[in-house]
């Protein structure tokens, strides 16, 4: 079992080398991946399902590239939670090896898509917070709906094209290198340079988010010192400043949920994983799930279009239950049960 661990083994492409990856070995530990994916895959598709009714069901927003790009945000946490959940649980609790190199790649491919481009949305989605907070005047002539859409076009594919690179033989059985320690058929380059793609995109979010941050800070300074000037700008502002805390707290739930991950993904390049670590890292997979749960969970409770819009939706719900009790059938077999009484 010790060989199958090192790298230079994996490379052979044996058939016991999916076995050498499934480090779950108590039934306790399978059951409790089981329910966190379970849990948090559920909520997760019900929540941004929502998200993304609610985003087209609604003219005000679905004309917006600001929503445009938090509606590809929850598309992409959709389907990263259904990739993820199939492929991690077949693979980890149901010990699923039956599947060819082919085939886990590509679900691996699916996965690293999903999630390549939920972090990619949440970049166009800071630029565009970017944009409407240093430029407020040029906004709607720098950023329209054919921009925005091609931007999401490229984002997508390009996240796409990365994460299938494995499965088009960047892949250490067709090269005969070093395989990942963490996943079955990867090669340790191709993980490096997933990982700085990864990084890449953290750092031009932060970097984004600094200068909104700094030039909220400056509104929200002028808006204490004239306010007794109302008016549109004012209320631009304050939504501007409203809309740029909501993505700060998406992108610090979005930090602490992705370090443990990337810290130990990086530690294997450099070092050999225990099986304590490796054990770690299958669980802590599932804090990305948990990322995608509490997206939702933020626009709901921050954006007032969003939570305007979820409000309707309810009392919409709500008159439509009421309705079949206050019906005129209901009323007359009322009095007619009362007539019998």
């Amino acid at each position: 079992m010790d060989t199958c661990r090192t790298p230079a083994n994996a490379s052979k492409c044996s058939g016991s080398t999916m076995e050498c990856f499934m480090v779950l070995s108590t039934q306790a530990q399978k059951i409790s991946i089981g329910i966190l994916c379970g849990l948090f895959g559920t909520m997760c598709v019900f929540e941004n399902s929502l998200v993304l009714y609610l985003i087209f069901s609604t003219p005000g927003t679905r004309k917006k590239p600001s929503y445009l790009f938090i509606g590809s945000l929850a598309l992409a946490d959709i389907l990263a939670s259904i990739t993820f959940v199939c492929s991690f649980v077949n693979f980890h609790v149901f010990n699923g090896a039956a599947f060819s190199k082919e085939v886990f790649l590509l679900q691996l491919g699916g996965v690293n898509t999903s999630f390549s481009a939920s972090l990619s949305s949440l970049l166009l989605t800071a630029l565009d917070r970017y944009i409407s907070i240093t430029r407020p005047s040029q906004y709607k002539l720098l950023m329209t709906r054919k921009r925005a859409w091609t931007a999401l076009g490229v984002l997508w594919v390009t996240c796409a094209t990365i994460a299938c690179l494995p499965l088009l033989g960047w892949n250490c059985c067709v090269l005969d290198s070093t395989c990942s320690e963490l996943f079955p058929f990867v090669d340790d380059n191709y993980q490096s340079g997933w990982i700085c793609f990864v990084l890449v995109l953290l750092g031009c979010i932060v970097y984004a988010y600094s200068h909104v941050l700094w030039r909220a800070h400056q509104h929200v300074a002028y808006m204490e010192r004239h306010q007794a000037q109302a008016g549109k700008q004012n209320t631009r502002m304050r939504m501007d400043v409203m809309l740029a805390k909501t993505l700060v707290m998406v992108l610090a739930v979005l930090v602490l949920c992705w370090s443990p991950v990337l810290v130990l993904m990086i530690y294997s390049i450099f070092g050999r994983l225990s099986d304590l670590l490796r054990k770690v890292f299958a669980f802590c997979s599932t804090l990305c799930l948990l990322n995608s749960m509490v997206n939702p969970i933020i626009y709901a409770l921050r954006s007032k279009e969003l939570s305007s819009s979820l409000r309707r939706l309810c009392s919409h719900f709500r008159r439509q239950l009421k309705a079949p009790e206050e019906s005129p059938e209901a009323e007359s077999s009322h009095k007619s049960s009362v007539i019998e009484t």
